[in-house]
């Protein structure tokens, strides 16, 4: 594996040594962007988008290209390594037999782009507020980040706390945290409780969702996702009263519109609330399953089915792949009419939201899933360990593994955004 020295600052006399290292790796990884930046306005007054060192190459979309198979340059991290990662995302630790699935890197067909930088992007989070807010996939992706971050920040100058639905990492020296918020359906729910939440039915407040959004006020940076909590195949329950009193005016909605009305309430919270001036925020598309089994989470039959990847095992799924799918046409279960109405809807704010497509090359990474090796719920039946597939996480991924590629991607959106998003 290629050293991630580059991304540890060894400190002796801190403060400067550190901010000198950072503005160096800053102006290294900017320079042959800065050229595509100059002249380029972004919004009201001119300048460029907050938090921009540059821009992508004209014509680059980050979401289209190939996995490639790399041992040298990932993982960036060892899972060992790093103290944030949930047990049911530890797979080694868990007893996976096999680490391919570390060593895939995500190559954007015609773009150029600069690696992910530990070391700048602290640098330009200096006194900031990243906030992701989301469902346990987006947690996935909050935890990759730290695992890329910490390395490059010393024992003492960093610190981790839950609090109920929120959690706090702390670059002390750089006065800025990265945050996550548990808040799986956006809008307040039954789902809420960031620990008790495997419910069958979803009811979500009709109501503005102030519960929520009071945590989200005064981040810089705004990282949304949600999309597996309303695949449930049933319709979902719309509550008008006061509190959760099943007796109170409740109205049912096919998925898909609740998710509309939910995500326009979002968008009218960031235009009452973001200052677009200074802040920037993004929303990153479903995250792929692959199973043809009943799925646990959410009790539902998946389209995505082992034998469209030429596996003609009757129940297949995600257990026991090793390699990704080789076929670029290849779409699985994720529903399009949600991807549809993300863009639909987002696109009507007038706060810019970056869309993180994260769907499409996520759909080829059968390999990466938890699988059985994790921290289960709940004790196996014997019937379950007779067959493995039967209880194998086909949903969520491990760490080191895909999210930290969704987090190279949203490091590219943030700092190195595409030309036409600087006009």
């Amino acid at each position: 594996m290629r050293p991630v020295a580059s991304l540890r600052v060894q400190v002796t006399s801190r403060a400067p040594t550190m901010k000198l290292l950072a503005v160096l790796a800053l102006v290294a990884a900017a320079a042959p962007f800065l050229g595509r930046a100059a002249g380029q306005g972004g919004g009201e007054g001119g300048g460029p988008l907050p938090f921009a060192a540059g821009a992508a190459p004209a014509g680059c979309d980050i979401g289209q290209g190939e996995w490639v198979y790399d041992e040298e340059a990932r993982p960036w991290y060892q899972e060992e390594e790093c103290p944030y990662i949930q047990p049911q995302l530890t797979c080694q630790a868990h007893g996976r037999p096999d680490k391919g699935y570390q060593h895939w890197r995500w190559q954007p067909r015609g773009c150029s782009l600069p690696s992910f930088n530990a070391t700048m992007m602290l640098e330009m989070l200096r006194g900031k507020r990243m906030l992701f807010v989301g469902d346990s996939l987006n947690r996935g992706q909050y935890v990759s980040l730290l695992c890329l971050l910490h390395r490059a920040i010393p024992d003492g100058a960093k610190s981790f706390e839950t609090i109920d639905s929120l959690s706090i990492f702390r670059a002390k020296d750089y006065d800025a945290t990265i945050e996550f918020y548990w808040a799986p359906m956006l809008a307040e729910s039954n789902s809420d409780d960031a620990v008790v939440h495997r419910l069958d039915e979803r009811i979500i407040r009709g109501a503005p969702m102030d519960k929520h959004s009071r945590f989200w006020k005064g981040a810089n940076i705004l990282v949304f996702n949600s999309y597996l909590w309303w695949m449930t195949g049933q319709k979902i329950q719309i509550l008008r009263g006061a509190d959760y009193d099943m007796s109170k005016d409740i109205v049912e909605m096919e998925a898909e519109e609740a998710y509309k009305l939910v995500l326009y309430q979002v968008v009218r919270w960031l235009e009452h609330n973001v200052d677009p001036k200074n802040s920037r925020v993004f929303f990153v598309t479903a995250s792929p399953t692959h199973t043809d089994l009943t799925d646990t989470c959410n009790s539902t039959m998946m389209a995505n089915s082992s034998r469209t990847w030429g596996d003609k095992a009757e129940g297949g799924n995600c257990y026991k792949q090793t390699t990704p799918i080789a076929d670029a046409s290849y779409w699985g279960s994720t529903n399009r009419a949600m991807l549809r109405v993300t863009g639909e809807v987002l696109a009507t704010s007038r706060v810019p939201v970056g869309v993180v497509n994260v769907t499409q090359l996520s759909e080829y990474r059968r390999d990466a899933h938890t699988q059985i090796y994790k921290e289960l719920w709940a004790e196996p039946t014997p019937e379950q360990r007779a067959d493995p597939r039967s209880y194998a996480d086909c949903t969520h991924w491990c760490l080191p593994g895909v999210p930290d590629t969704w987090n190279e991607l949203l490091f590219w959106k943030l700092f190195f955004p595409a030309y036409d998003q600087l006009l």
